[in-house]
């Protein structure tokens, strides 16, 4: 027994509610960034390119994932729940916005930005901060959502004091090297424990620095270098790739060309995605 995806409504009445003529599939520009669903395969993505291949076009869909599949231009794919004819983009094609963000999230077409609530996303430090905003920025503008860095960790207990999370004012963390026995977790648990039951969440990812967080392939590299204990992580990073390392302006430098490299959340790691998304949803409440 197979089920019809596409099938005919079961609750609809009447003899002739199972006989309802079929929708007609619309043509539609496969622009940059659409999201797809192909029917024969229930494969969902965005298009990623459209190329010509074999004399026919063809398109490449990217999944969740970063996973990526192509397929034949033309009929039997779906946008919204309604059939479409997918056509090649062309210059006189008015640009659209984006279907999704960059975070996968149904973009909200002219929402305009939240007044800020009383609770508050906490990170690390700066890269941190703007490798949120980069991927999760629209997200977070409408959810009226401010990300603020720390810093560092080392005062996070006495930060949160000071804070007061309470109800309605609750208070997100997002921390490096968040592993069992690291300093980290010590802070974690102390932050925890220095205000009221339900109000502070942190949650961490398993690297020391956060630019691990983007996947290596974006940098042409297989892993990232490992660095010996004792050297500065982003100086050894750059010394190992070949990179200026001697002045914070070439750190700098480098973490604009890392972030450059960052599309959408499918060019990070997914031990930073879920991470991320449930302080969101935890702030949010």
């Amino acid at each position: 027994m197979t089920t019809d995806r596409y099938g005919s409504d079961v609750l609809a009445t009447g003899p002739s509610a199972h006989h309802r003529p079929a929708p007609t599939a619309r043509p539609l520009p496969a622009d940059r960034g659409l999201v797809v669903e192909d029917v024969t395969t229930g494969w969902v993505g965005a298009v990623v390119r459209v190329e010509k291949s074999g004399g026919q076009h063809v398109v490449e869909l990217e999944d969740r994932h970063g996973r990526t599949r192509t397929f034949e231009l033309g009929a039997g794919f779906w946008v919204d729940g309604e059939p479409v004819v997918l056509v090649p983009p062309t210059s006189t094609t008015a640009p659209t916005r984006p279907a999704r963000t960059a975070s996968g999230s149904r973009a909200v077409a002219n929402a305009p930005a939240r007044v800020a609530r009383a609770s508050r996303l906490w990170v690390e430090g700066r890269h941190d901060a703007e490798l949120v905003e980069h991927v999760w920025g629209d997200d977070l503008r409408v959810e009226g959502v401010v990300v603020e860095p720390l810093d560092g960790a080392d005062n996070l207990p006495d930060a949160v004091r000071a804070f007061a999370p309470g109800p309605g004012r609750r208070l997100g963390v997002l921390l490096d090297h968040l592993v069992p026995g690291s300093k980290e977790s010590r802070l974690a648990a102390e932050a925890v424990r220095a205000a009221p039951a339900g109000t502070v969440l942190v949650l961490g990812h398993p690297w020391v620095d956060v630019w691990q967080a983007v996947r290596p392939q974006r940098l042409g590299l297989d892993s990232w270098p490992q660095i010996p204990r004792g050297t500065e992580w982003k100086v050894g990073v750059l010394r190992a790739l070949g990179w200026p390392a001697e002045n914070p302006s070439d750190v700098a430098r480098a973490w604009a060309r890392i972030l450059r490299q960052v599309r959408t959340y499918a060019d990070l790691d997914p031990a930073l995605l879920g991470r991320v998304e449930e302080l969101i949803d935890f702030v949010t409440a």
